[in-house]
């Protein structure tokens, strides 16, 4: 399973709450990105990574990729398609925002071969919206994901928050009820985290806004598990709701250490062995470190770092990754040695059940264990 991430670093305004590599260049820098990405595809698809098997998935994120002209996602699309291979049922992925969404653009969407819709939502309740500085309004949202579904892209997600400042229970259940009224097939929902260097964070530090308490964000996640399971939805990975078979490909690829290629300013990519690449977050240098691969006339090769990951610190991504999933670690994937440490460091939390090691030789956090999951992933470290 090999996966193509493409990361889209534009959005038209930052989010309070964003701490993603993002920009708010204008429509001349953004195409003069989507001709050197299109290069680095070009230059990148005949890797060995690459060349081993088929793209599984490819997943245009950021950032705001649907911000983008059509002119340039089909260009980035056929650029993909004319250099790598495809596997036929592969799941191709745009982030979008509603406010960017019209019938017309959907349909030159299923021509470039997109097939899944992930949408930013985040809360169905105007007040909220215009706190978190989000483009579009609770009624446009829900009719963009109507548009998408009537367009025929029918595998659709959609992100919401909660815990977020001054949401009550009331609310959070409403923005629950109303994303499972909607035509969508997968659901992806995140506790607020007030990241340093956000508006949100200086926000809380001034006072304008206040952080919700711990025991309320739980209780909203206890409705979240309890209204998505009657509704149907599989929780397969601690933040991501889907139905039978729709859970995300690409991004479950990530948490099982599969191997995909990280393209432009700020992507990583991993070989699924030891080498994690960090293409650098800067639009601006990914830019000209493109122009002067042009003007030498050599391959486009971006401004990046190389991580060669230890045997230890591999341990780690296994259990900080696996215990996201409902699946679990499974130890039969673990050195000897790796599962007898496993083992013994989360004796305690089985006799706590706070994990359980099931029938199948998986390790895996119960209900309880998931409102404790970093610490209990800080205790499984191999250098705990």
């Amino acid at each position: 399973m090999l996966g193509l991430y493409l990361h889209i670093p534009f959005c038209a305004q930052r989010c309070v709450y964003c701490s993603f590599y993002s920009t708010t260049h204008g429509a001349a820098m953004r195409r003069r990105y989507a001709t050197a990405l299109c290069h680095e595809i070009a230059s990148r698809a005949s890797c060995a990574t690459c060349a081993s098997e088929p793209l599984s998935s490819i997943y245009l994120g950021g950032g705001t990729p649907s911000c983008l002209s059509d002119d340039d996602l089909r260009r980035i699309l056929h650029t993909i398609y004319a250099h790598c291979r495809i596997a036929p049922d592969a799941e191709v992925t745009l982030e979008a925002n509603p406010d960017d969404i019209s019938a017309a653009r959907v349909a030159a969407w299923r021509t470039m071969g997109i097939n899944r819709i992930s949408m930013g939502v985040q809360s169905t309740d105007d007040t909220t919206l215009r706190l978190l500085r989000r483009r579009h309004t609770a009624a446009e949202a829900m009719a963009a994901v109507h548009t998408v579904c009537d367009g025929g892209i029918s595998n659709i997600s959609i992100d919401l928050i909660y815990g977020l400042p001054g949401q009550s229970m009331a609310a959070w259940q409403s923005d629950v009820a109303t994303a499972l009224s909607l035509p969508i097939q997968h659901l992806s929902a995140y506790a607020l985290s007030i990241e340093p260097g956000t508006p949100l964070y200086n926000m809380r530090a001034c006072g304008e806004v206040q952080e919700c308490d711990e025991e309320m964000s739980r209780a909203m996640y206890d409705h979240l598990i309890a209204a998505t399971q009657a509704a149907g939805m599989v929780h397969y990975e601690i933040s991501n709701f889907g139905y039978p078979d729709h859970m995300a490909r690409h991004n479950t690829a990530y948490w099982q250490g599969h191997p995909y290629l990280g393209i432009g300013a700020g992507a990583h990519g991993y070989d699924g062995a030891a080498l994690r690449r960090i293409n650098t977050p800067d639009v601006q240098a990914y830019v000209a470190a493109y122009e002067a691969s042009l003007a030498a006339d050599v391959p486009f090769d971006p401004p990046h770092n190389d991580e060669y990951l230890s045997p230890s610190e591999r341990y780690d991504e296994q259990v900080m990754t696996g215990l996201r999933t409902t699946e679990g670690i499974h130890l039969a994937a673990l050195s000897d040695d790796e599962r007898a440490y496993l083992l013994r460091q989360s004796a305690r939390f089985v006799a706590s059940r706070h994990l359980a090691l099931t029938s199948d030789e998986h390790l895996r956090l119960t209900h309880e264990g998931i409102f404790i999951s970093d610490y209990i992933m800080a205790e499984l470290m191999w250098d705990a």
